[in-house]
């Protein structure tokens, strides 16, 4: 049974995959001291509640954090008896390889979403990814990476407003009834939800017109759902994009595996 682990800055997610589908996801908050033995403690736990009486033999891992990284490898070793994929290592081929200035470095959960894209939607794509930083990604008519965008996520945008005036409170995400704000939690709320309605669109407009041609947008991340309420964003909505794009990952790298 295949453990597929994305961890993001924010959150860590964990899905079991028996070859067809997930039948088990679980998420906690990324702590680059967490130890093996703790990520084997919870995990065990849930998947007992769940009652997935399972044998972990492979596991796959993106990870923005690379501190984490480290005591994943030990969970995989000691409790799982497997070297795990980590996607962005020269070990763990990608179906396509990206296409970008030499030395750059692209973020592994960029190439796990252009990935999973490609693999369900075909080449000629845009993957906006709602997470800690919103990301645009575009995907060639090939499945490469070719570059991007990154701007500063929702919540942390909120977190700085916050954090630099005082006087403003913390505030939900959510779709306001009017666009002006009549007190300053409606203000907040309104500021950020039409603001990111309209940074989407912006972006994907300018990404088209530099390539000269209509693209496919996809949607991915928790707040994707919420920002399509404003207004046609996205061509398709994806909440378990990085997760599938671990398998197709993982599949690449059994179907090309030296032996």
């Amino acid at each position: 049974m295949l453990l597929c682990i994305d961890c993001g800055n924010t959150n860590t997610e964990f899905s079991v995959w028996d070859g067809s589908a997930f039948i088990g996801t679980w998420r906690q908050s990324t702590e680059h001291q967490r130890t093996a033995d703790q990520y084997y403690v919870w995990l065990s736990t849930l998947m007992k509640a769940r009652n997935l009486n399972v044998t972990i033999d492979e596991v796959i891992i993106s990870s923005t954090v690379p501190r984490v990284v480290f005591n994943l490898r030990v969970l995989c070793d000691r409790y799982f008896n497997t070297r795990p994929y980590v996607v962005g290592k020269p070990d763990c081929l990608l179906p396509v390889a990206p296409r970008v200035d030499e030395g750059t470095t692209v973020g592994p959960d960029r190439l796990v979403n252009t990935a999973g894209a490609f693999d369900r939607h075909g080449g000629n794509l845009i993957v906006v990814d709602f997470g800690t930083a919103t990301t645009f990604d575009v995907v060639d008519d090939d499945g490469a990476y070719v570059g991007g965008l990154i701007a500063p996520g929702v919540n942390t945008s909120l977190e700085a407003i916050h954090m630099a005036a005082a006087a403003l409170p913390h505030v939900d995400v959510t779709k306001p009834q009017r666009v002006i704000g009549t007190n300053t939690v409606a203000c907040m709320q309104a500021g950020i939800f039409w603001g990111y309605v309209g940074l989407v669109k912006e972006c994907c407009a300018r990404i088209k017109a530099e390539r000269d041609r209509d693209m496919k947008i996809v949607g991915t991340g928790g707040l994707a759902p919420l920002f399509s309420q404003g207004d046609v964003l996205f061509d398709e909505i994806e909440g378990d994009l990085t997760m599938h794009g671990l398998t197709v990952i993982h599949r690449y790298n059994k179907e090309h595996e030296t032996v």
